[in-house]
């Protein structure tokens, strides 16, 4: 995972890889992390309200290059993260 990158491919639980959109990518101070918020290619062609957006965290390594994908795990991460989303998509309809 790199910062900068529109596309990343993500492997689910079942191991099958999926393509997906990045949305945005922020870090947070908090909690010593960076996020990606991303969604798979092609749902944006369904029904836009619809959208399952996804969000992991990962760490960039010095180079700010590759950091593994982590499931984001605690409540007041997911609250962060839906802030961080209510304000990029209200910053977006404007």
């Amino acid at each position: 995972m790199e910062h900068g990158e529109k596309q990343i491919t993500v492997v689910d639980e079942d191991g099958n890889e999926q393509l997906c959109e990045v949305l945005f990518t922020f870090e947070s101070e908090e909690f010593g992390k960076s996020y990606v918020l991303y969604y798979p290619v092609g749902a944006e062609n369904d029904d836009e309200d619809d959208i399952e957006i996804h969000a992991s965290s990962f760490v960039p390594n010095e180079e700010n290059e590759e950091g593994e994908l982590q499931p984001v795990e605690t409540d007041e991460e997911w609250d962060m993260i839906e802030e961080m989303l209510n304000t990029f998509m209200a910053e977006d309809e404007e």
